[in-house]
């Protein structure tokens, strides 16, 4: 434990953040202040991780690289060896320039570029999905060594995104699909699906394993050596093993010859790997006005950056405050309970962080605010809108491995400049 009791990461976390408020009292007004940062947790990797392996020791986890493609946290991940859902050809090449085999990555993307298809195989990937005739067609014609996984449509209704408005072939047209891939002379070797993003009904996973079970049933009457079974994402923090358990019991029921399982975790992994950390650059306060609306912060970072899972999956941000002498000195604040709304920095009204937050004290202008749990879809989601940056800084302190080694602090930024 840190001081005063607190674990060990936490206490390493905002050591961190203090070190860099040092760093940025300095030059209160110079740029690098309008820019916020990250501070990497590689322990709560290494923790989920342990989660996984407990409650899911058969199925082999393939990280989403989409959720956060932090270089530190891939080849963390391959040193555990997780392997890698890739749905771009950047995504497969960064994983290949990392030195990870070809046949760690699954092109899980239903509907690829021809580019993509083709430098892909050429580069030795070995599987890819589909959910579609004129996929198939494409296949056949650019890469046909290519082992092919049916994604088919399966949805739980109460996930924060429903990727299956998007993909996966309607049971009715799974059979036909085979069919299709075997007169097109193409190696179907499996199944995928995904019951959508942020999911957190058993069920859809149950349901979801009987249809494909009925896929495998039909492919391999077709002739295919049916092997992969790919359970796609879905995999929260707060609901991981109540979601997991259903799902293995379910395998175990409806596969009862030995069959290759993976699936493709992102947030499961990610979100709990960076803590953020932002500035208040402006203040208005409703002084003088009839209107009973909360005060409004305004932050070096919004919904166009990393706070975009505001508007595509109605996340709720609550901020803490972290206790630093201020940009501008030594503040005097009223220290009782203060409502306000967060904005972030560009000249669009939509760019609305929180609508209604309650601080345990006033906020001022330079006071810097703490997020939690901001390690997935937030770098990886960020824009350039309006001129404002979309390269972060991320910290990754000093902190006790698995084994208890410690590890030294490295700053990184997209330049590599150390501070």
């Amino acid at each position: 434990m840190g001081s005063y009791g607190r674990p060990i990461e936490e206490q390493a976390i905002d050591d961190a953040i203090q070190a860099r408020l040092q760093f940025f009292s300095k030059t209160p007004c110079g740029r690098e202040n309008d820019v916020p940062f990250f501070i990497a947790d590689t322990n709560k990797i290494v923790q989920q991780h342990r989660r996984w392996r407990n409650a899911l020791p058969n199925i082999h986890p393939f990280y989403a690289v989409k959720c956060n493609p932090d270089p530190k946290l891939l080849q963390l991940l391959a040193n555990m060896d997780v392997n890698f859902d890739c749905a771009s050809l950047a995504e497969i090449e960064q994983v290949l320039d990392m030195g990870i085999d070809p046949s760690r990555i699954v092109f899980a993307h239903p509907c690829k570029a021809p580019s993509a298809l083709d430098i892909a195989a050429r580069r030795g990937v070995r599987w890819t999905t589909f959910d579609n005739f004129d996929e198939l067609g494409k296949i056949q014609k650019i890469s046909p060594e290519l082992e092919l996984l049916l994604r088919i449509y399966v949805q739980d209704h109460t996930a924060k995104v429903a990727l299956g408005e998007k993909f996966g072939a309607p049971i009715e047209i799974a059979r036909p699909l085979l069919e299709n891939a075997r007169q097109l002379g193409l190696k179907v070797v499996g199944v995928s699906f995904h019951i959508g993003s942020g999911a957190s009904d058993p069920n859809a996973f149950v349901r979801a394993v009987q249809h494909a079970k009925c896929v495998f049933n039909d492919g391999k009457s077709l002739g295919f050596d049916m092997q992969i079974l790919d359970v796609g994402g879905g995999f929260g923090d707060n609901n991981f093993e109540t979601m997991a358990y259903p799902l293995r019991e379910t395998i175990a029921r409806e596969f009862t010859s030995p069959v290759t399982l993976i699936a493709e975790p992102g947030r499961f992994y990610a979100s709990g790997f960076y803590t953020m950390v932002c500035q208040v650059i402006a203040r208005r306060t409703q002084k003088g006005t009839t209107t009973k609306l909360p005060d409004m912060l305004y932050l070096n970072d919004g919904l166009y950056g990393c706070f975009s899972m505001k508007w595509s999956e109605e996340k709720i941000f609550v901020p803490t405050l972290i206790e630093s002498p201020g940009i501008f000195g030594p503040v005097t604040r009223i220290w009782k309970p203060h409502q306000y709304s967060i904005w972030g920095p560009t000249c669009d009204s939509i760019d609305c962080i929180s609508k209604e937050v309650v601080m345990d004290q006033e906020m001022m202008i330079g006071d810097w605010l703490k997020f939690q749990d901001m390690g997935a879809y937030t770098i990886s989601a960020a824009s350039r809108f309006n001129g404002f940056s979309n390269s972060y800084e991320v910290i990754y302190p000093a902190q006790k491995s698995e084994q208890g080694m410690a590890r030294e602090p490295t700053y990184c930024r997209e330049s590599g400049e150390k501070h």
